[in-house]
Parts: structure tokens; sequence; C-alpha cells
């Protein structure tokens, strides 16, 4: 199988997600983006990529707002034209899991070469 495209591998990533908790301030370890979101946004027109902001709502949670972008590189948001900006996001630590190695920062054995 081919790699895909604009992949890392586990060690960086876990590399990445230890430096942004060694920061007190960010408690939140990832977003579970409901695949309807993904979808619906990208059946947008004119959507060519995908852009995330970080905010936070008014009940202090941590969100990840998705929103379309053209190609062009700019944000599509306009609901009129039904260009929308997508937040139905959910924050771990109340979405995790917990045993995943992106969580854990566990670092992984390589797999076994089969003989």
């Amino acid at each position: 199988m081919a790699k895909a495209t604009n992949t890392i591998p586990l060690d960086i990533a876990q590399d990445w997600a230890r430096t942004w908790r060694a920061d007190p301030s960010n408690t939140v370890k990832a977003f579970l983006i409901p695949q309807i979101d993904i979808t619906e946004l990208l059946a947008e027109t004119n959507v060519q990529d995908v852009r995330a902001y970080v905010g936070i709502d008014g009940k202090g949670d941590c969100k990840l707002m998705l929103v379309g972008v053209d190609a062009n590189g700019l944000d599509l948001i306009d609901e009129s034209c039904g260009d929308y900006i997508y937040d139905f996001t959910e924050p771990c630590p109340k979405t995790c899991d917990y045993t995943s190695p992106l969580y854990t920062l566990i670092p992984q054995k390589p797999p076994q070469q089969q003989q």
C-alpha cells in the first residue's frame, strides 16, 4: 500500500503532542470530528481544503472550528451561499481514546519483521 500524502510517523506525532502538553495552559489533547462535519464541509461548492480554527465556547470548552477553503486559500464563510463554519467537534479529555499511543505518548515497538 502506498503511503498517504501529508502523514508523519507516530514518534514525530508523539513529540508534537508532548510539546503541546508541556504548556500547562493547554488542557485539550485532541478533538473528535464527526464524519458528518467532514462530509458536509467537503461537499460545499468550491471547497478545495479545510482550515481549522481553535476557540473557546461560552462554557469554557475548547472548540475546533472547521471552514472550507477555496483554490486561492481563502476561507469560504457565507451562510447565504451555504458556506458554513462547522463547530461540532468534541474536545478530549471529554471524548478521548485513552488507549491511543498519541494519548498515552508511550513509544511503540516497531512491528516484528516476518522472515
